[in-house]
């Protein structure tokens, strides 16, 4: 994804949600850049097709070039896994009516050619989670800290996937994974307290 803008890692997501709302392309591919490789990731865990993986992610951003202004938070992290969760899930209803038809007696077909069995329902506790996020004050608070810390919490705690696996997917060692896992808690909580009247218990 190509564009005139170059990527300001300062700019936040509904900053450039409203760019890409007014035609800037440069806009989308720093978005892409921030976000495509946590969608890659959870999607790889859902659908076993590279194929089919690459292909929804690509869905997902002409998605958000058409339909950027109807964006409402800050954090685009939860808009974005809705639309990609639907895009799989019409991925594999697709996948599912070229298989009955090429399998099954026309006349046994359901009339809508889609089998009742077998498409996987788009996540809800995950999409909570994410929306938590994106609109809750944990989202506000998130918008206070750095973006290179916000990557290692998605990772960690929404993708739950481990030190390993986040150093792979965000190209960077494990140590400072875990650096940036643990500042990230601390300025995550520094700020919820400056939003909340009153404390929260436990760790971010």
């Amino acid at each position: 994804m190509g564009g005139h803008r170059e990527k300001d890692e300062g700019d936040s997501d509904a900053a450039l949600l409203r760019a890409v709302a007014g035609g800037d392309s440069g806009a989308l591919a720093a978005l892409y850049d921030r976000h495509a490789g946590w969608l890659h990731a959870r999607l790889s865990r859902r659908c076993a097709d590279p194929e089919v993986v690459r292909e929804v992610l690509q869905d997902t951003f002409v998605t958000v070039w058409r339909s950027a202004d109807a964006h409402r938070g800050t954090e685009a992290g939860g808009w974005l896994w809705t639309i990609a969760a639907r895009r799989l899930v019409d991925a594999y209803r697709a996948q599912e009516r070229v298989t009955r038809l090429r399998t099954a007696p026309m006349e046994e077909a359901p009339a809508d050619g889609v089998s009742p069995v077998s498409v996987p329902s788009a996540p809800s506790a995950e999409d909570r989670v994410l929306a938590e996020l994106e609109y809750g004050d944990v989202g506000t608070a998130l918008d206070r800290i750095s973006p290179e810390l916000r990557e290692v919490l998605r990772a960690t705690v929404v993708d739950g996937l481990s030190t390993a696996e986040t150093a792979r997917l965000l190209g960077i060692p494990e140590g400072t994974v875990k650096s940036r896992a643990r500042r990230a808690r601390a300025e995550l909580r520094a700020a919820l307290a400056q939003l909340s009247p009153t404390p929260l218990g436990g760790p971010a």
